[in-house]
């Protein structure tokens, strides 16, 4: 147990490191899918370990992210309710950006945000929870009435009407 306790006190740079570095050893198979796991639990147990993590793996220069292993999705099924909120904010602040970026011209983030959209869309679709649909709903009902769960996260973020339609037209594919 001695593995849990130092993870409990991540902070968010330490859970980006500790993630890059697991990086490092899985792009190398210097780990087996139970070590992964194991891994990845330990990190994101916590919000800010949660956070890290998917700030390090989901903007990747690494291919991992575009195919997650069975460990990685079962160490993020680990932490069902960090994870899911976690997963939901991500996916929808990388929607919104993709709109900010093309607005600026900035096609080399825009391409980015994209690929973060893409893999979050992905691991959402692969972690399967119901909890995550549950947020996504809650998500979608704070767009759709201007107030709920998501609306401090719509707020401080200042979505406009176009990033916050987008965010619905994205949602709109987990439910079809």
């Amino acid at each position: 147990m001695t593995n849990s306790s130092p993870s409990e006190s991540l902070s968010f740079s330490q859970a980006i490191a500790k993630t890059q570095s697991l990086m490092d050893k899985m792009i190398t198979n210097k780990l087996s899918e139970a070590e992964i796991e194991q891994e990845i639990s330990s990190i994101v147990k916590t919000k800010n370990g949660g956070r890290g993590f998917f700030v390090a793996y989901l903007t990747s220069d690494m291919s991992l992210a575009d195919n997650p292993t069975i460990g990685v999705i079962n160490g993020l099924k680990s932490s069902p309710e960090v994870v899911s909120k976690l997963l939901i904010k991500n996916w929808a602040m990388s929607s919104a950006m993709i709109i900010t970026h093309n607005r600026n011209n900035d096609q080399n983030n825009a391409e980015g945000s994209q690929r973060v959209c893409r893999r979050t869309s992905n691991l959402i679709e692969q972690v399967k929870s119901e909890l995550i649909q549950t947020e996504l709903q809650k998500l979608q009902a704070t767009i759709s009435t201007g107030q709920g769960d998501y609306q401090d996260f719509v707020t401080r973020w200042n979505y406009d009407d176009e990033q916050q339609q987008a965010i619905q037209k994205a949602i709109a594919k987990f439910f079809n």
